[in-house]
């Protein structure tokens, strides 16, 4: 077999399974909502969005312990077993989660068996990522390193993808009702995670182990405790130290908002319905998934520095105007105006599809409102009528909700457009970076080495984005954007100190 090929085929062999333990990481993300609802008490959603949320983010929180603990197996027995340990664990505990009676039949024991499960995956994916990039790395030619890579680099967002398609294929062949229900449709993508990683696992069993950690333990040189080696030598640390907070937080909150955040906002601080959300976040991923390669092929010729803090630097002055715009061209009261204008062609069509009385005072009507541009939403008004003296005074005591928003072409079109430039920043963060990791280490320690900062940056700074920008939203309710101060804070810190303490050098060797 050439080089040619058989690089081919090592790449499609780490891809595949590195992306579907991503699928299988971010479907509890994806069906958050869901999920609150059957693993917590039903009297407080916020709540328990909100603890749903926190046990996503412990699955971010506990990948370091992993990138240890599978680091270091990596660099004392091997890259090939490993990674393929680390599928199983992540195959089996996503199945499972699929598996967890709801918090009505349990009660607390629900949410307790979820976060168990939730650590699980965190470990697992602490000790994949490592080995993927470090594998394709360890047979990558000189002067193609950051291309080969680059292709695990798509493994992420594909996952999402994947995640993304299979959940709206289940949801979009059965009603709401079947899809909610306590054993309904959310929990197939779970049980679907089996069969995937039993093909994964087929596949990962056919490769041989890497070339260069082949050789050093040949010749008796592999490291007898990495993780001595990599944090208690000074040299090797400063290393792994600066990869952290000049490279990978910044490329961790850029990844996180510009996809999870995004398809978070877009689904409850805009209001927009399940499929438009779920196919916007669809489309921006399949027309921005090839940059990843682009921006690691580029890196061999120019070196991977300024194409990640150029990311960084864009996405920071971008966010909030990006943001607003969301906001702003899914606001039912601006379309409200906009068709009441007397220049406007535009027609609303309302139709009653609820109204009743609660008490003597309350009463709630429920409309659907379709206009002649494609927009509609489902409008509902609760008005008080007890001590009202006047019809002003009655809409003073009213209150309307728009949810379900249908987005018109031009605005649908526009916000995957701008849903794309966010994830064109995660592919310029994203793409070079497996190599960057790899070419601060020496073989012998490069699994723990490269890990470690690689979970820390992605899975506390990163995985906290959804959380923390949940919480800072309804903590300080004036600002809807309040949430984007978190990632933009951190990518800045990233961005200042990677600029003044990276070097750009384009490193032709692997350290041996």
């Amino acid at each position: 077999m050439n080089k040619t090929s058989n690089i081919r085929k090592v790449i499609a062999a780490s891809s595949v399974g590195t992306m579907i333990e991503w699928y299988d990481f971010y479907i509890f993300g994806m069906l958050s909502t869901t999920i609150s609802t059957q693993f917590f008490p039903k009297d407080n959603p916020t709540a328990a969005l909100l603890s749903t949320l926190a046990i996503f983010a412990a699955g971010f929180i506990v990948r370091p312990f992993g990138a240890l603990f599978f680091g270091r197996l990596g660099d004392l027995v091997g890259r090939k077993y490993t990674f393929l340990l680390t599928l199983i664990l992540m195959g089996g505990s996503t199945f499972l989660i699929g598996c967890v009676p709801s918090y009505e039949n349990i009660g607390i024991a629900a949410p307790i068996l979820v976060l168990l499960l939730r650590l699980m995956q965190g470990l697992a994916l602490g000790g994949e990522y490592g080995g993927a990039a470090t594998y394709v790395a360890e047979h990558s030619p000189v002067g193609k390193r950051g291309f080969y890579t680059s292709w695990i680099q798509t493994t992420a967002t594909l996952g999402l993808f994947l995640a993304l398609g299979i959940i709206l294929l289940v949801k979009s062949n059965m009603p709401d009702a079947a899809f909610n229900a306590e054993w309904g449709g959310w929990r197939y993508p779970f049980w679907i995670s089996i069969l995937l990683v039993g093909v994964s696992i087929y596949i990962r069993m056919k490769m041989s182990e890497s070339p260069m950690f082949s050789k050093l333990k040949a010749e008796g040189k592999t490291s007898v405790n990495p993780l001595n080696e990599s944090f208690r030598h000074k040299a090797n640390f400063k290393m792994v130290l600066l990869a952290l907070f000049g490279a990978v937080m910044g490329q961790g909150v850029i990844w996180y908002t510009g996809q999870f955040y995004a398809q978070n906002f877009l689904e409850t601080k805009c209001n927009i319905e399940f499929e438009q959300s779920r196919t916007i976040m669809l489309w921006a991923i399949a027309l921005a998934t090839p940059f990843f390669i682009l921006w690691g092929w580029l890196s061999d010729k120019i070196g991977r520095k300024w194409i990640m803090m150029a990311g960084m630097a864009i996405a920071i002055f971008t966010y909030r105007p990006i943001f607003s715009t969301f906001l702003k061209d899914s606001d039912a009261t601006n379309w409200l105006e906009e068709a009441k204008r007397k220049d406007s062609i535009k027609e609303i069509k309302y139709t009653l599809l609820d109204e009743k009385l609660v008490g003597d005072s309350l009463k709630i009507r429920t409309e659907i409102a379709e206009y002649s541009d494609g927009k509609k939403y489902k409008i509902t008004t609760t008005i008080l009528n007890r001590g009202a003296d006047s019809i002003d005074e009655t809409i003073m005591n009213s209150k309307t909700e728009f949810k379900e928003k249908h987005l018109s072409a031009n605005i649908y079109w526009k916000f995957i457009g701008l849903v794309f430039l966010l994830i064109l920043y995660v592919t310029m963060v994203y793409g070079p970076i497996a190599a960057f990791l790899v070419e601060l280490f020496p073989t012998k320690i490069r699994y723990t080495s490269m890990s470690l900062p690689y979970h820390i940056g992605n899975g506390v700074f990163g995985g906290l984005v959804p959380f923390i920008g949940l919480l800072l939203t309804t903590t300080y309710t004036a600002d809807p954007l309040v949430g984007l101060w978190y990632p933009i804070g951190v990518a800045t810190l990233c961005l200042i100190i990677g600029t003044f303490y990276l070097t750009n050098k384009i490193d032709r060797n692997i350290k041996d």
